[in-house]
C-alpha cells in the first residue's frame, strides 16, 4: 500500500511548489466533489523505487469558524486524517508566525508523524534563522527550497523512513487471486454490485453517498478462479449513518487502484460521464491497470439517454478506448455474467507473455508496411523488440535514433501488437531504447 504524505501550512509558504516538486507534476489529480470550496489535490510521487501519494491542501487556519477559510480548514483536517505522515511547511524568510504555532498545536494532537519543512532556505543550511523553528515543538527543522529543488530528497527520506518499501512487484504467482478493485464516484452502486456478486449483505449499502470508510477486501471464488474484491467506496460508517457523512476518501481509491490487477470503473447511467469519472479513469490509465467500464442503472434510462451516454463515453473517455464497456443493473442482477468474462479477458491480456521472436517479427513487418518519418538527417531504425514487463504489458524496442519516433507512429505499432496478441482491457506501454552511434563524435 503506497504511503500517503499530506502537505500542510499557512497560505503562501510554498506548499503547491513543493507538491509539484514531489510529484514532478504532470497534472495533479483533483477531487472535484460538489460542495467543496477548496479542493485537495492528489498526485503520485516517487523516490528511487519508493512510490507514494501526495495530498496538497489550501492555506490552513485551524481555529477559523467562518466562510471559505473554515471550508479550507475542514479540507486540511481531512487530508491529515487520510495521511500516514504530514509535511508541515513554514517560511524561513517570514520567520515563525502565530498561525504556525496554531497549526503546530493542532498537529501535535493528531498522533501522526510530522516532518517540519523550512522552505525558501536556499543557501541557508547553517543559518541561525533555522533555530527559531525549534520552538514549534515538532523536532528538527529540515531546510529546503521547493523552487530550486534543494533538500527535497532528504526531506522525503525522513518522511518515508518508517514505511516498508514495496518490493513485491516481481512476477505474479501462477494461480494467485486476481485483485479486482471496484472504483467510481460515491453512490454509483459499488457496494450493491459486490453484495449482488456475493449473494449476501457483506458490505454496507445505503442510499446516501460515502457510507463506506475504507477500501475493504473480500475474498471470492467464481468457477474455480479466486478473486480479491476491493470495495473502494470511501468512508465506512461507524454504527449508524449520521447527517454529516464524511467525504469520499480519494486516497483509499488511489491506493486500491495501485494495488489491483484489474479495475472495474463503475459509471452511473442516470448521471452520465462526469469530470470526476474522467479523473478516476485518468488515474487508472496512469497506474497502468487493466480496466473494464461498467455502466450501472442501465435499466433506469430511456433510449435517447443511452445514445447520449455512449457518445459521452466515446468523447470524454477516449483515452480508454481499449476498455470494454458493459451495461448492467446491479440491483436487478442484469448483465453481470459478461462482466466476469470481460474482467478475465482484461487480466489475461495484462499478464500476456509475448515471445521476443514474435515481437521482433511483428515490429519488422510493421516497419516494412510503414516506415517511421525522417527527422532532419536521421531516420529512426527499429531493429528488435522484447517484453519489458506485465500488468501493464511493456514492449521495449531497440534501434538507432529512436528519440525521433513520433507518438503517432508508436500508436501505429501499438495497434499492430494489440491486434496480433488480441489484447483487450489493458493499457500498453512502448519504450524506445537507442543504441550509441560510434560515429557520433567523429
Amino acid at each position: 500500500m503506497k504511503p500517503v504524505l499530506a502537505v500542510v501550512g499557512r497560505p503562501n509558504v510554498g506548499k503547491s511548489t513543493l507538491f509539484n516538486r514531489m510529484t514532478k507534476t504532470r497534472d495533479a489529480i483533483v477531487a472535484d466533489f460538489a460542495g467543496l470550496t477548496r479542493d485537495r489535490h492528489y498526485g503520485d510521487g516517487r523516490l528511487g523505487e519508493r512510490e507514494f501519494i501526495v495530498v496538497d491542501t489550501g492555506g490552513f487556519e485551524p481555529d477559523s469558524t467562518t466562510g471559505i477559510v473554515k471550508e479550507m480548514a475542514k479540507q486540511t483536517r481531512q487530508a491529515v486524517a487520510e495521511a500516514d505522515a504530514v509535511i508541515f511547511v513554514v517560511d524561513v524568510r517570514a520567520g515563525v508566525a502565530g498561525q504556525d504555532h496554531d497549526i503546530a498545536r493542532y498537529l501535535r494532537t493528531v498522533g501522526k508523524k510530522v516532518i517540519l519543512a523550512v522552505n525558501k532556505a536556499e543557501g541557508m543550511d547553517e543559518s541561525p534563522l533555522l533555530g527559531e523553528f525549534y520552538e514549534l515543538g515538532l523536532g528538527e527543522p529540515n531546510p529546503i527550497s521547493a523552487a530550486h529543488g534543494q533538500g527535497i530528497r532528504s526531506l522525503l527520506e525522513a518522511a518515508l523512513a518508517d514505511f516498508p518499501s514495496d518490493e513485491e512487484e516481481a512476477e505474479p504467482v501462477e494461480g494467485s487471486p486476481i485483485r479486482l478493485a471496484v472504483a467510481g464516484r460515491p453512490n454509483v452502486g459499488k457496494s450493491t454490485l459486490i453484495n449482488t456478486w456475493l449473494g449476501e449483505e457483506r458490505l454496507v449499502a445505503f442510499d446516501q453517498p460515502g457510507t463506506t470508510r475504507d477500501a475493504i477486501t473480500v475474498p471470492f471464488e467464481r468457477n474455480g478462479q479466486k478473486f480479491e474484491l476491493i470495495d473502494t467506496a470511501g468512508l465506512r460508517r461507524k454504527g449508524k449513518v449520521f447527517e454529516a457523512i464524511e467525504k469520499f476518501s480519494v486516497v483509499k481509491t488511489l491506493q486500491a487502484i495501485a494495488d489491483a490487477n484489474v479495475v472495474l470503473l463503475l459509471l452511473d447511467a442516470t448521471q452520465g460521464v462526469t469530470d470526476q469519472d474522467a479523473h478516476i479513469a485518468g488515474y487508472i490509465l496512469e497506474s497502468g491497470r487493466a480496466v473494464v467500464l461498467a455502466v450501472n442503472k442501465w435499466d433506469a434510462v430511456d433510449d435517447y439517454q443511452k445514445q447520449t451516454l455512449q457518445r459521452s463515453i466515446e468523447s470524454r473517455l477516449a483515452f480508454l478506448k481499449f476498455a470494454p464497456v458493459m451495461n448492467i443493473s446491479a440491483i436487478r442482477r442484469q448483465g453481470l455474467a459478461p462482466v466476469w468474462k470481460a474482467i478475465a479477458d482484461a487480466h489475461a491480456s495484462a499478464m500476456k507473455k509475448m515471445p521476443t521472436p514474435v515481437l521482433t517479427r511483428l515490429l519488422l513487418d510493421a516497419v516494412e508496411h510503414q516506415t517511421p518519418k525522417r527527422a532532419g538527417a536521421f531516420r529512426p531504425k527499429l531493429r528488435y523488440a522484447h517484453q519489458g514487463g506485465m500488468n501493464p504489458p511493456i514492449i521495449v524496442i531497440h534501434g538507432n535514433s529512436l528519440e525521433h519516433v513520433t507518438d503517432s507512429y508508436k500508436r501505429f505499432l501499438e495497434g499492430r501488437f494489440r491486434e496480433h496478441f488480441k489484447l483487450t482491457g489493458t493499457p500498453m506501454r512502448i519504450e524506445m531504447r537507442s543504441g550509441k552511434n560510434p560515429f557520433d563524435e567523429k
